[in-house]
């Protein structure tokens, strides 16, 4: 008669220390479990966070979603696209009644609505999802998750935006420049350049103002969108509340025509937003008709800091 194999005896498991965390690794006496035991080392690197990587994150995000592409893109076609077109029309004229580079306005105008979507998305979409709870739970310090989306929106916007003004600027440029000026245009109107041959030109303050300056004026437009989108937390709500921004002030001004109300009107246009864009190619709307639109790119960039204050207290305060 055999008698049972009596299996070897097992030693009893230490019990986790008090406060260690669920499914904390059970050590010896004498060990850690914060380091694992006597003489752990682990192989994955501890390393302090900073701005950078919610940079890198961020950057991550907007290059890998559909929307960054297809609003992008449709800007892009936008501005070249009408750009070409009014190039063309200008330049089969004999004369030229309009600044070289003002041609390039008709396409930002509705260039830029892409670019305000764009910003809108940035920060409503991770609402919608869910995924902003994700995204703090990484990086605890709101104020930095915000911070970065703000820094690469802004210089993707302006790059963007500032390629295509530069591509649209040297297709006007060749195709109009050189051509006489009629004689009823003041000599208040025409750059020195022009002044002194007599012919199309344009000078280095309107390259100036048509590429960068346009570019900027977009990009800062995307960065307030984004801070309204982060203040109302609903892509609806922010892309007609910048919509009512950008096209409502003018629409509303050409309705004030009667006696007591034509100022209010020539100062909602004067104050608009399309007036500060065009005014950046010379062709403002209403105002001193040699304005160059710097002045109200730097009321907007008041508006887009004072948006931005109100949008870092509420991700600080408000929970998701």
């Amino acid at each position: 008669m055999t008698t049972p194999r009596q299996s070897p005896a097992v030693p009893p498991v230490p019990p986790a220390p008090q406060g260690a965390p669920p499914g904390a690794p059970q050590v010896p006496p004498g060990g850690d479990w914060r380091s694992g035991g006597p003489g752990y080392s682990s192989p994955i690197p501890v390393r302090s966070t900073h701005l950078g990587h919610a940079i890198a994150s961020e950057w991550t995000k907007i290059r890998s979603v559909r929307s960054t592409v297809w609003t992008l893109a449709v800007m892009f076609v936008l501005v070249v696209g009408i750009g070409l077109l009014v190039a063309l029309a200008l330049g089969s004229q004999d004369t030229l009644e309009l600044p070289v580079l003002s041609g390039g306005f008709f396409g930002l105008m509705l260039g830029q609505l892409c670019v305000i979507t764009l910003g809108v998305l940035v920060i409503t979409s991770e609402y919608s999802t869910g995924m902003i709870r994700t995204t703090l739970t990484a990086c605890p310090r709101r104020g930095r998750v915000l911070t970065a989306k703000a820094v690469v929106f802004f210089l993707l916007s302006f790059v963007m935006t500032l390629v295509a003004c530069t591509l649209t600027a040297l297709l006007q440029a060749a195709m109009i420049e050189g051509k006489p000026i009629p004689e009823y245009i003041g000599p208040e109107m025409l750059n020195d350049e022009s002044l002194a041959t007599g012919e199309a030109v344009a000078s280095g303050a309107e390259w100036l103002g048509a590429t960068v300056g346009a570019a900027l004026y977009v990009a800062l437009l995307g960065l307030l969108s984004l801070a309204v989108g982060a203040l109302l937390r609903s892509t609806p709500a922010a892309i007609t509340s910048m919509l009512g921004l950008v096209l409502l002030p003018f629409l509303v001004s050409l309705f004030l025509f009667t006696e007591s109300t034509r100022e209010l009107g020539e100062k909602l246009r004067e104050y608009s937003v399309l007036n500060g864009l065009s005014s950046l190619f010379r062709i403002p709307m209403e105002g001193d008709a040699t304005g160059t639109g710097w002045p109200l790119l730097g009321l907007l960039a008041a508006v887009t800091a004072a948006a931005l204050i109100g949008a870092y207290a509420r991700i600080s305060t408000r929970d998701v």
